[in-house]
């Protein structure tokens, strides 16, 4: 079987632990968090070795609550996504900031611990089972091009709203080989009935609930590591030290190497229903999906023995 790996973002979940982190509060009937679904599914489709994106301090209470449950079903690395961890030359000048510096870089992290294709997802998503087998496919039946290669699962954005509040998407263009040619990060977007709306100052503009979206599920291959270091360099010299907010995302790095054609990247679709835990207020329609799902026959009761 072709080697690929599960990296999952979770150098966000703040350092609080317990009922409070939105991605460690259980979901599944024996205390089953979101991301042991998320890592069931990719196992169930062939990827071969997980690696979280953590912070050092969380380290010893990330392995309680999940990893070392992980470590025993697939080969399992951690790598650490700090503030510091950026060129040496850029040190003195971003001395004020505290603030991380975002996806990009925490793909970044992971340089020393992927060696094959990889799949990126976020530590609070729940995708559905057709997307990683779809992505897995994608990943280990590349050919070489001469060109940059990626994919984008894209989910309907009907299945990715939440009851409780407006959400960020990324609402994506997409062309007739299904290849992504632009995205658009769109805030505050929300459901209206069975429409999809964006409300700006009273106003309200109508979405089409059909659209394509990015959930951050993205697929690569070790190439990309030196685009980012490249690209992330060049973010750290343009940034302004004033600028405290400023992060170094995937979904823009992406999007600006599609202007300059320097990325392909193939557009899979997936028809399932996402959920996270955007809003606490989430957590429960969360669980009742969970418990659908198992009986459907979808997962066992008990994920692990």
């Amino acid at each position: 079987m072709s080697k690929a790996t599960l990296v999952i973002m979770a150098a966000g979940i703040g350092s609080r632990f317990g009922g409070g982190i939105k991605q460690l509060a259980p979901v599944g009937p024996n205390g089953e968090i979101i991301m042991d679904y998320s890592i069931y599914d990719a196992i169930e489709a062939g990827f071969n070795k997980v690696v979280f994106v953590i912070r050092k301090d969380l380290e010893k209470d990330f392995k309680e609550v999940i990893g070392n449950r992980i470590e025993k079903q697939v080969e399992t690395a951690y790598v650490y996504q700090e503030l510091s961890d950026i060129p040496e030359a850029y040190k003195d000048k971003f001395s004020g900031r505290i603030k991380p510096w975002g996806t990009g870089q925490a793909i970044l992290c992971c340089k020393d611990a992927v060696d094959s294709p990889f799949l990126v997802i976020n530590a609070d998503d729940y995708y559905g089972k057709s997307a990683y087998r779809e992505a897995y496919t994608y990943l280990t039946s590349l050919a070489n091009t001469g060109k940059i290669q990626a994919c984008m699962v894209g989910f309907i954005l009907e299945n990715t709203l939440s009851d409780n509040g407006g959400v960020t998407r990324g609402l994506c263009m997409v062309d007739e080989n299904d290849m992504l040619t632009g995205i658009t990060e769109t805030h505050n977007i929300e459901k209206d009935g069975k429409l999809a709306v964006v409300r700006d100052n009273g106003e309200k503009r109508m979405i089409d609930a059909g659209s394509q979206v990015s959930m951050n599920m993205w697929g690569l291959t070790p190439e990309f590591f030196a685009v980012l270091e490249a690209g992330f360099d060049a973010f750290l010299k343009e940034t302004s030290p004033e600028d405290l907010k400023a992060e170094y995302l995937l979904p823009t790095i992406i999007g600006d190497l599609l202007e300059k054609k320097e990325i392909r990247v193939k557009v899979l679709k997936s028809e399932d229903q996402w959920f996270g835990v955007t809003y606490k207020e989430d957590r429960e329609s969360v669980m009742d999906s969970v418990r659908s799902l198992i009986a459907a026959g979808l997962y066992p009761e008990k994920l692990y023995g």
